[in-house]
């Protein structure tokens, strides 16, 4: 994109210091880390994560009972912003998340109710938690108003190689992209607890 908001200090989280800690249904415990839900912020963070890091991430929804897990050949050929809708344009497909306010058209307004139920209510850095207590899985994570998962983003994990076998040993190197993201966004340096991962990264 050729115009981004610029991401300052006072666009950092101004939320309490993460993580926290929640059981989740099915994924057991998840350290939750919360991210700013304007629209200036989503589109600066999900432009660098699909321009600069395509080829890195594993992206898709996740739901009770289906999971999409996309990687992609080639980086978009557009990321652009309209009436809300975030636009991650491939060519032969691309798809849309509304981060922002979406207000219609002249014949056809949103009225307030549904903008609020599409727009991004939730947005987090997630990161999974074995039943040992250390990490298994990391990622970003959007929310509908209405709590429902818009888009996962998955992060090269320490446990795995890129086509998702897993490693006989960690190979922590693989959380660079995480630490990056923690330390733009929300200032945080890298964590010892992420380089206890280690075993099965599935299940609870």
């Amino acid at each position: 994109m050729s115009s981004l908001p610029h991401i300052s200090p006072a666009m950092t989280p101004t939320l309490p210091a993460p993580p926290v800690r929640v059981h989740e249904p099915g994924s057991g415990d998840v350290d939750i880390f919360p991210l700013p839900t304007d629209q200036d912020f989503l589109l600066v963070l999900l432009d660098d994560l699909f321009v600069n890091h395509w080829d890195k991430i594993v992206f898709g929804t996740l739901i009770q009972g289906a999971v999409f897990e996309i990687r992609v050949p080639a980086p978009p050929r557009r990321v652009r912003c309209h009436d809300g809708y975030l636009t991650v344009d491939f060519g032969l497909w691309h798809f849309h998340v509304c981060i922002g306010l979406n207000r219609g058209s002249s014949r056809n307004p949103t009225d307030d109710g549904l903008g609020r139920l599409r727009r991004t209510g939730r947005a987090e850095l997630y990161r999974a938690i074995s039943r040992d207590g250390t990490p298994r899985s990391w990622g970003l994570r959007l929310f509908n108003g209405a709590n429902e998962n818009q888009l996962t983003v998955f992060f090269p994990n320490p446990l795995l190689r890129d086509n998702d076998k897993i490693l006989k040993q960690p190979d922590y190197s693989r959380l660079a992209l995480w630490d990056a993201v923690r330390e733009r966004y929300l200032g945080l340096p890298p964590d010892p607890l992420d380089r206890t991962a280690t075993g099965f990264p599935c299940g609870g």
